[in-house]
């Protein structure tokens, strides 16, 4: 049951990925904001579908955290989940990712009109420019800007390097950081096919000043946090 409900799932997303495509590009003479807000109704949708196919639902532990303005959230990615999951735990938010990912057919054409800020990785400190010159444009539309510090998803109880350029940001904007832990990978793991049962947990640790910080204290901090609290939340739990 577990593989076809996720064969369904998979047709569902599909089907409705190009349609939606389009429907983004149509949003271009919009505010970034209200393009935004008409194109995460794709994230919407696919976490409906998810949930009522495949029976993937989730809690969140530390909604509280959550603070009123623009912030920089540096989270664990293990899973195409969490990208969706974010438009609808967090305000307007942006992606700090690879550009090649916009180049992907219709799925990379709808990310465009988002305003992501799309880096070239080899660029070396010419992409930390990048980051903060975009974030800070970012930053002033009203946009959270969220940072994968490992730069890939990882497999369930493994770790990456955590890059320092999402603290590099936060620390030359001024703009807050909320660490973000989760299990997403339990139940729905890097390029798998399968979508299981159950409820991921998404913990929000409180919000981290980066006016007087050094870029390295706080992406050590902020690494330190997130590996611990992985190991607090646990593994997939089967309903």
């Amino acid at each position: 049951m577990i593989w076809l409900r996720s064969l369904i799932y998979a047709l569902c997303v599909f089907v409705i990925t190009p349609v939606y495509s389009i429907i983004s590009i149509l949003t271009f003479p919009f505010h970034p904001i209200t393009r935004y807000r008409i194109i995460s109704y794709w994230a919407r949708l696919n976490l409906f579908l998810v949930r009522v196919i495949c029976g993937l639902k989730y809690k969140i532990i530390g909604a509280e955290n959550i603070p009123d303005t623009p912030t920089i959230v540096l989270s664990k990615h293990q899973s195409a989940w969490e990208t969706m999951a974010f438009q609808l735990i967090f305000p307007p938010l942006v992606w700090v990712l690879k550009r090649e990912l916009l180049r992907i057919p219709f799925f990379g054409w709808g990310l465009a009109m988002t305003s992501p800020i799309a880096i070239d990785r080899a660029a070396g400190k010419e992409a930390l420019k990048q980051i903060v010159d975009q974030g800070k444009q970012r930053l002033a539309l009203g946009f959270w800007v969220v940072v994968f510090p490992e730069g890939t998803r990882v497999k369930p109880g493994e770790k990456g390097k955590y890059g320092i350029g999402g603290a590099w940001l936060a620390t030359h904007t001024g703009a807050p950081v909320l660490p973000v832990a989760h299990n997403a990978g339990e139940y729905w793991g890097k390029n798998a096919f399968l979508r299981y049962p159950g409820t991921i947990t998404v913990s929000i640790g409180k919000v981290i000043d980066t006016t007087r910080i050094k870029t390295s204290e706080l992406n050590q901090q902020v690494e330190e946090w997130i590996e611990s609290e992985m190991v607090r939340i646990g593994s997939r739990t089967e309903e």
